[in-house]
């Protein structure tokens, strides 16, 4: 049987956060963030013990943020995070794991399944991080602070943790990597030559950096939020699901391709809008905009704006998955039917899924795109135009009003 242990990185001092106590020990909600932390792996059965890298000077405050808790005891960490990781995984090498997962202190809302896929990744990989697809523009800064030009977001992901890696693999690159400052681990893996797989994170999985981030996590969190099974305070908050529907239609003019669910779908005509007319992301973002009652896709990005005209849709449901994690909250499951006569939708299904995932970082299985006929009625039937109808389950902290 796979052994898997956690090995979580709580030797930082917070610089950014400022304050008299390192952010992994302030109260969130009560218990300390690490606390919170520790206990979404303490909780997972896949996971065999918990090992915790620590600041010589915080012993006291970790004794008391972990009371009740069957870890292994404590290791003293070093100058650097690749220094604490490396301490970490030493005193793990008389008693080796078949994986490890590597995460930060400060990332107390991970939740089960991000832990599954990145320990599923395993299975084929050296190394899997769990991380979240670039969608906003990025923009190179000069020396100024001026806009030195804008970077293709092409491939580009946001590295979260955990990190996960078979043990004797990431010990043998962490004792050849030299001390070049490495902020992950994922970096010391890649210059040792390993295979390191990418899988879905989640937007709620966010590291508490700041004083406002702290605020953020705080206001995910509810007085009822519950305990874990074992009796330690829960990583997730109490949460309640909302829905919202959307439904688009556009016509077809001249083209040779469709742009349907974020794929180019060859086709002998095109559809018509103001944007590039793909009716599977509209009826998709005015779903995931509903369920959140932030109004429609017009509303955040009108027709009569030039900067939208031949806009790419994906620019459009990204915005609506950010506003939904700025509530604290995430998309639990996306369903989007399309219905037409022509073009055939179940060749390009699998390419759908996959992009729709991609522009909101979701895992393939919450993501369903299904296709229809209206039987040659209307005008989908007559071949005149394409619709698509959408629902969206957003989750969100407990009582919050959107």
């Amino acid at each position: 049987m796979t052994r898997t242990v956690a090995l979580i990185v709580a030797a930082g001092r917070g610089t950014r956060f400022g304050g008299p106590v390192p952010k992994q020990y302030c109260a969130l909600g009560g218990p300390a963030v690490l606390a919170r932390t520790i206990a979404a792996f303490r909780d997972h059965p896949a996971i065999a013990a918990v090992q915790v890298v620590i600041h010589p000077d915080d012993r006291e405050r970790y004794d008391a943020a972990v009371i009740g808790l069957d870890l292994l005891p404590p290791v003293a960490g070093g100058a650097s995070r690749q220094d604490s990781v490396r301490l970490g995984l030493e005193s793990l090498a008389d008693a080796p794991p078949d994986l490890v997962l590597i995460h930060d202190a400060a990332r107390p809302f991970l939740d089960a399944a991000a832990i599954d896929r990145v320990i599923a990744a395993l299975g084929e990989a050296e190394g899997a991080v769990a991380a979240l697809p670039v969608t906003d523009t990025v923009k190179r800064q000069d020396a100024a602070g001026n806009s030195a030009g804008t970077v293709d977001r092409t491939g580009l992901w946001r590295a979260q943790t955990p990190q996960g890696f078979r043990f004797p693999a990431i010990l043998a690159a962490h004792r050849e990597a030299p001390a070049e400052g490495l902020t992950d681990d994922a970096a010391v893996a890649e210059r040792a030559g390993l295979a390191v797989r990418l899988v879905p994170g989640d937007e709620r999985n966010f590291k508490i950096t700041t004083e406002d981030d702290l605020r953020r996590a705080e206001a995910m969190l509810t007085e009822t939020s519950p305990t874990s099974p074992s009796g330690a305070p829960s990583a997730a908050p109490a949460w309640e699901f909302r829905m919202g529907m959307g439904f688009d239609v556009h016509r077809f003019g001249p083209g040779d391709r469709v742009w349907l669910c974020g794929v180019a779908v060859p086709h002998d005509r095109g559809l018509i809008g103001h944007s590039d007319a793909d009716v599977g992301l509209h009826a998709l973002t005015d779903a995931v905009l509903g369920a959140i009652g932030a109004g429609d896709i017009g509303h955040h990005f009108p027709p009569s704006d030039p900067q939208w005209k031949g806009a790419p849709s994906d620019l459009f449901l990204a915005h609506a998955g950010r506003l939904v994690a700025e509530r604290g909250g995430s998309i639990a499951q996306l369903d989007v039917t399309l219905i037409c006569e022509r073009p055939k939708i179940g060749p390009h299904r699998p390419a759908m899924v996959a992009r729709i995932g991609e522009i909101l970082g979701l895992a393939p299985d919450r993501v369903s795109v299904k296709a229809t006929t209206t039987e040659q009625l209307g005008f989908t039937g007559r071949g005149e135009g394409m619709a698509a109808q959408a629902i969206a389950t957003v989750r969100l902290p407990a009582g919050q009003d959107v």
